[in-house]
């Protein structure tokens, strides 16, 4: 029997009727529409369903829709701005911390979750934020490049951390 839960994401509120066992990341993908939160391994293990769950990242495939009921989340969608690309966005692209492309919108939430609450990482600290998530292409240090650019952007004001990430991060990326 479906249940009604209310969530807020991107800013946009949505009331929606899902089964009890349906995951955050089914209802985003399947029922709104949102695809750049990637399903990739159904463990938990690799990160690419990464999104901001009420100011901290989480794995939307260990989160069940109704236990999101009254929440706020931030997705990869939300993050883009409508003139182009966020700061993290772009960093990516101008240090090469993507190939496949598949884990991106992962790291990229991540990123934005680390940045919200440490807008001046180590390289340390941005490699430890980043163990919940999983690249098979590259070797992580173009992503750990782009992280640092992104910081050393937002810091300088080019850009900001969307609101989603900025309020309440007090946690690491969720493990398992």
């Amino acid at each position: 029997m479906a249940e009604r839960v209310s969530l807020t994401v991107n800013g946009k509120r949505h009331q929606l009727d899902v089964e009890p066992r349906r995951l955050l990341v089914q209802v985003l993908r399947e029922d709104l529409g949102l695809t750049g939160t990637h399903v990739g391994c159904d463990t938990s293990q690799c990160g690419a369903c990464t999104v901001i769950l009420d100011g901290a990242a989480v794995k939307s495939c260990t989160v069940l829709a109704v236990q999101a009921d009254g929440s706020n989340v931030g997705t990869i969608e939300g993050l883009t701005p409508a003139d182009g690309l966020h700061p993290i966005q772009q960093a990516f692209w101008e240090q090469h911390g993507l190939q496949c492309g598949f884990c991106t919108p992962g790291m990229i939430m991540t990123a934005a979750d680390l940045l919200a609450r440490n807008p001046d990482p180590t390289d340390g600290e941005i490699r430890h934020a980043l163990t919940g998530n999983y690249c098979r292409c590259t070797g992580y240090q173009n992503i750990v490049a782009a992280i640092r650019t992104a910081a050393d952007e937002i810091r300088t004001g080019a850009g900001a951390v969307p609101a989603e990430a900025e309020a309440g991060a007090t946690s690491a990326v969720a493990a398992g």
